[in-house]
């Protein structure tokens, strides 16, 4: 995921791509044609109540699939459950950000596969921590308002060199949770990064820094795609950049919770 895996993509769509100057010429040519009547496809541009309903709609379903997944999944059938959704998720989520074909079916689809996922994960965790889950919840809700707080005072400022380090720092520690995965096939406990210690506990907390950043180069993207008049049809397409980001931020500060739980 380089920042999130949907928003270098979105930040093009959103006419981030600077035009060049046109011609005496071209200005005739643009003077003589008929007026502009808005955007192709919806017919009408983007706004913030489009992408608020739109992350409104996922995140409903997201949690009717959770509490669903929750309650039915028995827990001798999660594994299978965990593994069908992460696939599921996984798969329609790189379609979605590499094609850049993001409507309401395929999102809520993408929300539904998610839910189930964070529902069976919530669950064993909340089984073997009771409690974590309302924790993990409400500080993923802190972080969130946080970053989104920080960002319209002007506390960080989006500029090419942030987006640089934060990119980096993304695809650096997607890199080693991969190799972590590998080093479990050789030796118990992998790298170390997830089993606990004191290791695992600053690798979530580099992951949740870096994850609140890419919020917050998620809200800059979507700002800045509002104000240069991108398509309706992107709303949904920023929705699911939001998304992808809140998803491994909770996943991340309910791994933190469980470790110190362990203490």
């Amino acid at each position: 995921m380089a920042q999130n895996p949907v928003i270098n993509r979105f930040g093009q769509a959103s006419g981030g791509n600077r035009l060049p100057t046109p011609s005496a010429g071209d200005l005739q040519d643009m003077y003589n044609k008929p007026a502009y009547a808005g955007p192709t496809g919806s017919g009408r541009y983007m706004t913030l109540d489009d992408v608020v309903q739109r992350t409104g709609a996922m995140l409903g379903v997201l949690l009717v699939a959770g509490g669903a997944a929750w309650v039915l999944t028995p827990d001798h059938l999660a594994l299978p459950v965990l593994l069908i959704s992460l696939m599921g998720g996984l798969a329609l989520g790189l379609y979605m950000s590499f094609s850049m074909k993001v409507n309401a079916a395929n999102a809520l689809v993408y929300s539904v596969f998610e839910g189930v996922l964070l529902g069976t994960i919530s669950k064993l965790f909340n089984n073997a921590y009771p409690g974590i889950v309302v924790q993990a919840i409400t500080g993923t809700v802190m972080v969130a308002g946080g970053m989104l707080f920080v960002y319209k005072i002007g506390a960080i400022r989006v500029t090419p060199k942030f987006t640089r380090i934060v990119v980096g720092a993304t695809i650096g520690v997607f890199g080693l949770m991969i190799v972590n995965l590998l080093a479990y096939l050789f030796h118990p406990g992998g790298l170390g990064l997830r089993n606990g210690g004191t290791l695992a506990i600053v690798f979530s907390l580099v992951c949740i820094v870096i994850a609140s950043m890419n919020l917050v180069m998620d809200f800059d993207m979507i700002e800045k795609g509002i104000r240069n008049g991108t398509d309706e049809k992107f709303a949904w397409y920023a929705s699911f950049a939001l998304m992808v980001t809140l998803i491994w931020l909770y996943i991340e500060i309910l791994r933190l919770l469980s470790y110190f739980a362990r203490r």
